[in-house]
């Protein structure tokens, strides 16, 4: 049994417009847009419940209400799969349903940036230690991301979070941390963490993604209210303040991540994962392999689709 606090609830930011996929997200939440046949906002939720969450804490937005009835008891929609006898459709709407008093829902008024969103949950998280997951990232990995933080968590306590290296000219597009771990080191001591550097200034090449496992120590900091880069009130800055009070660790995840914030990350994933489905794969493939061939050989291109089967 760990010593540690256990992990419990899960944090969920999900108020954002979404407007790399306007005119897609103009009515439609960017969270239920799906990825191989799932919501977004699904994958997160299995993922986080898969670690043992017990508690989902989501702070919308809004005309966000569609995230919320998602996950809500449909029942002339089970009684009439039922009655057809679609078993398999009936078993995937009683898998999406959360359990009563499970589900709880906080606004956040206005962007003002995922710092002020994890800090509506104050309330909500009160003393215990939480996870937050941010929805845009899905990790494809036999354990689920957040559960390696917390796998993690029970050995060393303290603050996670999940870090993987990216190309140095891209470090303005993230956290990046500061440490004197190795490249070899699957988790690495954090002195410092700063947001969005200039390629040049970037203290390493290792980005936070979205899966923490944070202290309510944070919500002293993040109550403050103090803008940093972009003008907004970054959670990176707070979590710079818990170092060297609390521990503080970054930990590289097994497994493959795609950012579905962007729409290329919203293709490969859709591929991956349904390459990853065994109902689907093959015809998955066949249709890749079409595409490819009819592209790299334009005197043979028909213009016809691949026929699939009806699946």
């Amino acid at each position: 049994m760990t010593k540690y606090k256990p992990i419990r609830k899960a944090v969920f930011p999900v108020a954002g417009l979404g407007t790399r996929f306007i005119p897609a997200t103009k009515v439609v939440p960017k969270e239920m847009i799906p990825i191989a046949g799932k919501p977004l906002i699904q994958h997160a939720y299995e993922e986080a419940k898969a670690a043992g969450i017990e508690e989902f804490i989501f702070i919308t937005g809004r005309s966000k209400e569609m995230i919320e009835e998602h996950f809500d008891h449909q029942p002339e929609l089970m009684q009439t799969l039922e009655a057809r006898g679609k078993t398999d459709m009936l078993k995937k709407v009683v898998d999406s349903q959360m359990e009563e008093g499970s589900l709880f829902l906080t606004r956040q008024a206005k962007p003002l940036g995922l710092g002020h969103a994890v800090w509506c949950a104050r309330k909500l998280v009160g003393d215990e230690p939480f996870a937050v997951i941010l929805v845009d990232d899905i990790i494809q990995s036999k354990r689920g991301g957040i559960g390696q933080l917390i796998d993690a968590y029970e050995e060393t306590g303290g603050n996670i979070v999940a870090v993987m290296d990216v190309p140095r000219k891209e470090t303005s597009k993230y956290g990046i941390i500061d440490t004197k771990g190795g490249q070899e080191d699957k988790l690495v001591q954090i002195d410092g963490l700063v947001e969005k550097p200039r390629p040049e200034n970037a203290p390493s090449t290792l980005s936070i993604i979205g899966r923490y496992i944070l202290q309510p120590e944070i919500f002293q900091y993040l109550e403050a209210f103090e803008t940093g880069t972009g003008g907004e009130i970054q959670l990176t800055d707070s979590m710079a303040r818990l170092i060297g009070k609390q521990p503080f660790h970054g930990l590289r995840f097994e497994g493959q991540r795609y950012d579905c914030g962007s729409r290329l990350g919203f293709l490969e994933a859709n591929i991956a994962l349904s390459l990853d489905d065994p109902e689907i794969h093959d015809d998955v493939e066949k249709i890749l392999k079409h595409h490819i061939d009819a592209d790299t050989s334009k005197s043979n291109k028909t213009g016809k689709p691949y026929v699939i089967s009806n699946k």
